[in-house]
């Protein structure tokens, strides 16, 4: 059936990527974050494909069966760029919209700055728009005397790897739906901390889904995804030769109130966004939705995904 959910293995900048797909008609990417995989966008793939669209989520370099790079340098955000640009046009096509998801948002804000010719329309969610600072962000903490941010102790490669694989049931059952994760981390504790995990997983999260994660996980171990948030200052040099370009396309921000980015560090970066990204056509906050809000409240993100895309 030409609507069924179906995978396969392509090349792209000499690395092997998993893709699944759905659909047919206008192309979509769909990039996940950390820490997900392809399996993330299940129910939005369903949903594009029976509204008229081909619906495409890779495994983004590092992640799931795509290919992880020894190269910690290889995880930059320009090699995530460049990663979908090569899709569309492995494809087939010569444009796309673009969607991303927790470290999927930059990459689809970044691909929607450099590439409009290639990307259409972009929509973000959980991570808004972040303007260029003055400063690299790891300097940026250091300056202001944070020592306990998450992103500082992903940064020494095999620490927090350790930590999430020790027992990644646990891991993913904590990430997922952990109570009290804090992005600020205790002395002496690791990122898992001293987080509660429910005996029952929430309703929007089956065991047969946890145990996707888990598997995936235990097969791959941690380090591709991690190795993003290693480029977080090299991502900052890079972005000195398209700094002041704006993201002019069509685009939708989605995020839930009870959402970490949104609620902590990136409150001051969403409230600029009118101003940031002027092709800025809505801003979707979903009360009562947490970090994971494509899974945790597929409806209304679907909705909004697929009433926004009928508009372009």
């Amino acid at each position: 059936m030409q609507n069924e959910l179906t995978h396969r293995t392509v090349t792209l900048n000499g690395i092997h990527f998993h893709i699944a797909e759905q659909g047919q008609g206008p192309l979509v990417l769909l990039c996940h974050g950390w820490p997900e995989c392809w399996y993330s966008w299940r129910h939005q793939l369903r949903a594009l494909a029976e509204a008229g669209f081909h619906a495409v989520a890779p495994d983004m370099r590092g992640f799931g069966q795509t290919d992880a790079p020894e190269d910690v340098s290889a995880y930059s955000v320009v090699h995530n760029v460049g990663d979908m640009v090569q899709l569309v046009s492995t494809l087939g096509e010569q444009q796309a919209v673009i969607i991303g998801h927790d470290w999927g948002a930059p990459v689809a804000w970044t691909s929607a700055r450099l590439r409009p010719d290639v990307f259409r329309a972009v929509v973000a969610m959980s991570v808004p728009y972040f303007s260029r600072g003055p400063l690299a962000p790891l300097k940026a903490l250091r300056d202001a005397g944070t020592t306990t941010f998450y992103w500082q102790y992903f940064q020494t490669p095999g620490v927090a790897e350790a930590e999430f694989e020790r027992d990644v049931d646990r891991t993913m059952r904590t990430l997922l739906y952990g109570k009290g994760v804090s992005l600020m981390m205790k002395p002496g504790q690791g990122f898992l901390g001293e987080t509660s995990v429910p005996e029952q997983p929430p309703s929007w999260l089956a065991e047969e889904d946890i145990a996707y994660y888990v598997g995936t996980y235990k097969r791959t171990g941690f380090r591709g995804g991690l190795n993003w948030y290693r480029n977080i200052d090299r991502n900052w040099e890079l972005s000195a030769a398209w700094e002041g370009m704006k993201v002019r396309q069509p685009a939708l921000f989605i995020a839930g109130t009870e959402d970490a980015v949104v609620t902590g560090f990136g409150a001051a970066a969403l409230k600029q966004m009118p101003t940031t990204v002027p092709g800025l056509k809505g801003t979707r906050i979903i009360l009562g939705a947490g970090h994971w809000v494509q899974q945790e409240r597929a409806a209304e993100v679907n909705g909004a995904v697929v009433d926004f895309l009928r508009t372009l």
